[in-house]
């Protein structure tokens, strides 16, 4: 099993969402994070602040380096799906710009579904 932690820009969620549901990965949990990659400027911040919008300029009156909204995905699959989710992840938020995000995999030890009690690739089965 993999877990896939993917961090992708806020504005990319609902259309990753309908492209993992098509493809039969129904299964995920998304976080609000904050971050920052090797960039020094967001420019859609700048933009977003120009345009009066609080979160934008909150985020701008920061001391240091700025950190910008973006949206962590975590989904734990079976190890013949992980490249598939990968290639979803990746044709879907990829725009070629900066910020378009990082994916992480990490192999997974054990999974357990509580109500069941059911353990490994059965855990994560519908």
């Amino acid at each position: 099993m993999k877990q896939i932690l993917a961090i992708i820009r806020m504005n990319m969620v609902n259309r990753t969402k309908q492209a993992l549901v098509d493809a039969g990965i129904p299964a995920f949990t998304v976080r609000k994070v904050l971050g920052r990659g090797k960039g020094h400027v967001d420019f859609r911040v700048l933009q977003g602040a120009e345009n009066g919008h609080s979160e934008a300029i909150a985020h701008l009156k920061d001391d240091g380096p700025m950190l910008i909204p973006k949206r962590m995905m975590i989904l734990v699959v079976p190890d013949e799906e992980a490249t598939k989710v990968v290639d979803i992840i990746i044709k879907t938020n990829q725009t070629g710009k900066p910020g378009d995000g990082k994916i992480f995999i990490l192999p997974v030890a054990e999974a357990i579904r509580i109500r069941t009690g059911e353990t490994g690739a059965s855990a994560l089965a519908a």
